[in-house]
């Protein structure tokens, strides 16, 4: 049920939460998110802005996925709706709401916080939910416990998220994506400070990927000069672990025997969503070698590398 728009919610990987008062604001507020890597807004219906702020936005980027949050009631429900929002979200299960939004075909991301909402929410069809409040609720070992006994379902994560903490709901496989508000607070927005929200949100997004140096691979000619490579590494205290057609070397060295891609060999990076980081690498004019590819079980990417290279190195991903 609404594939492709949770898709590009999942892609994307973190939803703003935008409390608004001023409608008037609403285009500097959107076009600074999108300067930050962020072409996503929840516009919370916690002030009566924000109707006029869903439209505004629409109507100025309408390449952004707009969505309005704080559905607490059929009004809202029909008045984000009408005004171009392309999702709704509610900060609880209201059973009118959501099925009204099923009704009409409209995306709903009702929040859950108890396994009997979660039923509720599973006995309407529903695949993804809003976890809130999420830390005060259990926070990442409640959406670890979840995965058990709902193992199909997909969570956004709202409430109490910030960069310091970002990185653990990140990673969880049951989350399609983050909610938060640290970068859209509304003093920056009163402010109209749309250099600090693009700040923020660059910095959230980096964040968001989990990026870090995994390993260095280092190509040869021959087996033979591998080979020497290898003792020299251990002679300077590295530890020696042979694989099936590489050898690495306290892992985070590794020796090939032939070359491979890249002109010097690789450079692997791990993160926590290839998918993700391949969309957050596209505008710095990186791209995926298909022919690299490996997908897990799920059909997920697992490894891949990127077409380019730096400095004669081929760029490695390795989901972590």
């Amino acid at each position: 049920m609404h594939e492709a728009l949770f898709e590009q919610i999942h892609t994307i990987g973190l939803v703003p939460v935008v409390k608004i008062d001023d409608a008037g604001k609403a285009e500097g507020l959107a076009g600074a998110l999108i300067a930050g890597g962020l072409p996503c807004a929840e516009v919370t219906f916690r002030t009566a802005a924000a109707e006029e702020a869903i439209k505004r936005i629409c109507k100025a980027y309408p390449e952004m996925l707009v969505g309005a949050g704080t559905v607490t009631n059929l009004e809202y429900a029909k008045k984000a709706v009408d005004a171009g929002a392309k999702f709704l979200v509610s900060p609880g299960f209201n059973p009118s709401v959501v099925d009204w939004a099923l009704e009409q075909g409209v995306p709903i991301v009702p929040g859950v916080c108890t396994p009997s909402d979660i039923e509720a929410g599973i006995s309407r069809g529903l695949t993804t939910l809003k976890f809130f409040p999420a830390e005060v609720s259990g926070g990442v070992d409640m959406l670890r416990n979840f995965a058990g006994p709902f193992p199909n379902l997909s969570f956004m994560p709202t409430g109490g998220i910030s960069t310091a903490n970002l990185a653990s709901y990140a990673r969880q496989p049951n989350v399609l994506a983050v909610g938060g508000s640290w970068m859209v607070k509304a003093d920056l927005i009163e402010a109209e400070d749309w250099q600090a929200i693009t700040a923020l949100s660059r910095e959230a997004v980096r964040t968001l990927q989990g990026l870090e140096f995994a390993h260095m691979g280092i190509n040869n000619e021959r087996a033979e000069e591998a080979e020497k490579t290898i003792r020299g590494l251990e002679a300077l205290g590295m530890v020696k672990k042979s694989g099936n057609s590489s050898t690495f070397l306290d892992s985070t060295i590794e020796v090939l025997p032939k070359q491979y891609l890249g002109k010097m060999g690789h450079i692997g990076f791990r993160c926590f969503n290839i998918e993700r980081t391949l969309a957050y690498l596209s505008p710095f004019g990186f791209s995926v070698n298909e022919e690299t590819i490996a997908r897990d079980a799920k059909g997920n990417i697992k490894v891949c590398y990127l077409e380019q290279e730096l400095s004669g190195f081929a760029i490695h991903l390795i989901k972590a």
